[in-house]
């Protein structure tokens, strides 16, 4: 009877498994076959035991993008574009090719500086006072390679020259020298604004590590913070949010990391910054918010991502600079708040950087924003009243409904 029991319940669990891999399978339900970032972030209902993943970062904490280009097969628009291909590159990579550019272009001209010569015969009237070469005191290919030199970057040493019996001299002197200045324009050029790059300057710019969801003026708000380190300050700084997060349509197509807009003051001109001192920069959780149904509790099951961008010029040079930050579930912080940075000091303000990334934990209502709506709506309270006494007065207001109600009962019973 035992084993009867024990062979039933292996049937059933084999049955069942079978039938949740008959589910589960790509061919079963026929799937399209999708990137296997898409097959991984795909939502999976019938699954009940979700093991928690760890989310990909699509912007790192120091602003770099998590993207690798795979496949590329039309790699000669590189070379259609080769000055920003080279400012692109590594510096390693820039000094070599900087330096095998000139080396190149001065033993290519050498190496036609040194033919002349052998064509014409300099080479065996080394001796012969009598004889005018093309490039006096030119007897080899050492000497060419040094006269090239000499001439592309016009040190001019006086002592090898070109003479006037040499016409096809003249035009190779006239071509080197066009050439010469274009190789200098280009690499010059490409050396300085890699210099000049404003990417450093990004690095002075810092965000907060964190960022919180609590109350600001009666209202449920999402806020990190910025801060620039530099005296020198950004010119039309502008700051923007993204939402990184995958989405499927109602029509089932799946789109991956899908951007949506977080309002940061877009239309109050709050995103328009004085960034001389830390700002706190504050998202209000509305129904046109993304946040809007998602409560403390459910904010560590989401899998998303906010990215930060702050833009502006740069003070100094007038260049433009850009820099950009994220935040995951796991660093979004509910019922929290940033620790003041700024003093009055005598005659000055002190910004206290040691305290930037620092956060106190304040009271702040666990409910979603959608939910605090509804609470505010039935409740019918003036908007003078802070949303904790709103829930207060809602709890009150619902125990004495139950008492009224449990009365009448007894009354109606006898």
């Amino acid at each position: 009877m035992t084993m009867a029991k024990l062979t039933e319940s292996m049937t059933n669990v084999l049955e069942g498994d079978s039938m949740d891999q008959d589910v589960e399978s790509p061919v079963a339900i026929h799937q399209p076959k999708l990137p296997k970032q898409a097959r991984d972030d795909l939502p999976r209902h019938i699954s009940r035991d979700r093991t928690k993943r760890k989310i990909q970062r699509y912007v790192r904490k120091d602003g770099k993008c998590n993207v690798h280009h795979g496949n590329v097969r039309e790699t000669y628009r590189y070379l259609t574009d080769i000055f920003t291909t080279l400012v692109d590159l590594k510096w390693r990579f820039n000094l070599l090719i900087f330096v095998m550019v000139y080396t190149a272009t001065w033993l290519f001209f050498g190496m036609i500086w040194w033919l002349i010569a052998y064509i014409r015969g300099d080479m065996d009237h080394i001796e012969d006072p009598s004889w005018t070469p093309c490039v006096t005191n030119l007897n080899g290919f050492v000497s060419a390679f040094l006269f090239s030199i000499e001439t592309e970057t016009t040190i001019g040493y006086g002592y090898r020259v070109i003479t006037d019996k040499c016409p096809e001299g003249i035009i190779l002197l006239l071509i080197q020298s066009v050439l010469g200045s274009i190789v200098n324009a280009f690499m010059v050029g490409c050396m300085f604004v890699k210099i000049s790059q404003p990417k450093k300057r990004a690095e002075t710019l810092v965000f907060s590590t964190h960022a919180v969801i609590s109350m600001r003026d009666g209202k449920l708000c999402l806020m990190f913070r910025v801060g620039d380190l530099r005296n020198s300050h950004i010119v039309e700084a502008s700051i923007r949010a993204k939402l990184i997060k995958s989405k499927q349509t109602s029509e089932g197509e799946f789109i991956p990391l899908n951007q949506t807009d977080i309002n940061v003051g877009y239309y109050t001109g709050d995103d328009r910054l004085f960034l001389v001192s830390p700002l706190i920069i504050s998202h209000e959780i509305n129904q046109q918010s993304p946040f809007w149904e998602i409560s403390k509790a459910q904010l560590p099951k989401e899998e998303l991502e906010i990215v930060v961008i702050l833009e502006g010029m740069v003070e100094a040079t007038g260049m433009t600079c850009q820099a950009r930050s994220s935040y995951i579930t796991s660093e979004i912080l509910w019922g929290y708040r940033f620790t003041p940075v700024l003093t009055l000091e005598d005659g000055f303000y002190e910004v206290d950087y040691n305290s930037f990334h620092e956060t106190y934990e304040t009271s702040t209502p666990s409910l979603s924003a959608k939910e605090l709506a509804e609470l505010a709506n039935r409740a019918e309270l003036p908007l003078s009243w802070s949303v904790s006494s709103k829930l207060n007065q809602h709890a009150e207001l619902e125990t004495e409904e139950e008492e009224k109600n449990a009365d009448e009962q007894t009354e109606r019973n006898g």
